[in-house]
């Protein structure tokens, strides 16, 4: 059988661990070749490079800090130069942090919205023109089910993951007829290291809001990202799915 993303090029942000690295392997396995970018990450850099591999297929992994723009202009063109135009984004790089909404300063409010939000649109920008004029692209943006529902000690979190579920729907609109659709996944609680820093008792209490009683994994978020990449995607514009084990209806 022909594998969905035969040939195709894909970009991750944040591919070196958790649910970037896991869509990076599952875009190798469906015929994709990858480039992914980690922050001071190599040992996990090179594992999920060597799965990538493992699938026949080429990889590209890049240290680069989503939040400088020289960097990531720095990182798109080092991918377009090894694997050639871009069919794929996954903007999925983001950071986290429990703290109370009065402690939280400008600079990591700001450094919050740099990651999680502000790099969407930036590497958004760099796919886009290609896209357009080759007609056909498919952008996925990672945002939360905490964009939704909000959650105590993340005020800066949630809002830097509305942002982007709001920047989703706005791309959507201005690109479908160009050939690009966009959308989004929000995931609910997954084991990453990204949620490592929450407290026990956040995350016991997360854990009995869930329908399902436990958190979910990495490879359970990937198959999403598969679907809206490949052409049974083809009439998800717009749209935010959610794998949230119950978390949130939507």
């Amino acid at each position: 059988m022909a594998r969905r993303l035969e040939n195709r090029k894909a970009l991750i942000t944040g591919g070196s661990r958790g649910i970037g690295g896991a869509i990076a392997v599952a875009f190798a396995a469906e015929g994709a070749d990858v480039a992914f970018c980690h922050d001071d990450d190599p040992e996990g850099a090179a594992a999920v490079a060597s799965a990538v591999r493992s699938h026949g297929r080429q990889v590209l992994a890049v240290q680069c800090d989503v939040a400088k723009d020289a960097a990531v202009r720095r990182f798109w063109a080092e991918s377009e130069r090894m694997l050639g135009q871009i069919d794929i984004l996954v903007n999925n790089a983001g950071i986290g942090a429990q703290q109370s909404f009065e402690a939280i300063d400008l600079p990591t409010f700001d450094r919050m919205i740099d990651v999680n939000l502000r790099a969407v649109f930036l590497f958004s920008q760099l796919a886009t023109p290609a896209m357009r004029t080759r007609r056909w692209g498919r952008i996925i943006n990672v945002a939360s089910q905490l964009a939704y529902k909000g959650a105590n000690g993340l005020s800066h979190y949630c809002a830097a993951k509305a942002g982007v579920i709001g920047l989703t729907r706005a791309l959507a609109i201005e690109l479908a007829e160009s050939g690009i659709l966009v959308n989004a996944i929000a995931p609910g609680m997954v084991v990453t290291r990204l949620n490592e820093g929450l407290t026990d008792d956040w995350k016991t209490h997360k854990l009995n809001e869930l329908p399902i009683h436990r958190f979910g994994t990495p490879c359970e978020i990937a198959p999403t990202a598969v679907l809206l990449a490949s052409s049974d995607g083809d009439f998800y514009v717009g749209q935010t799915l959610s794998p949230n084990g119950g978390d949130v209806f939507l």
